[in-house]
């Protein structure tokens, strides 16, 4: 099974992220949760084999959840997608710099984000 954490703050952005990842070959399970902070009080309890986050969300954003998770020995190897609607090339360099694996710009294509994450996954 594919355990998927999606850390978003907005509830629209959470159910197309859900939708589009649903989609994936193989029974997926996805936790949803609306802030980095709520992101880091479950990491310790359950294993995720792919973290997709926001940017600008309430206490701990998105940049800090990346570096937490990449600077994290048991967590380190967990792949992380980055979407946003900070698109320059500085907020994305930022992003990839502090280790996440890829960063799509909102709106995204749902076959976008669901083909980052069967290449990060290893899945077909």
């Amino acid at each position: 099974m594919i355990r998927i954490l999606i850390v978003e703050d907005s509830p629209t952005m959470r159910s197309l992220i859900t939708s589009s990842l649903e989609g994936l070959d193989g029974p997926v399970k996805i936790l949803e949760v609306a802030s980095g902070f709520e992101a880091l009080r479950h990491l310790p309890r359950e294993r995720f084999d792919l973290i997709v986050t926001d940017i600008n969300m309430p206490d701990i954003n998105g940049l800090e959840l990346v570096s937490f998770v990449k600077s994290n020995d048991a967590y380190r190897d967990i792949p992380v997608v980055i979407v946003s609607t900070e698109g320059s090339e500085r907020d994305r360099d930022k992003g990839l710099e502090l280790g996440a694996n890829a960063y799509l710009v909102k709106p995204f294509e749902p076959e976008d984000l669901r083909e980052t994450a069967r290449q990060l996954l290893g899945v077909e």
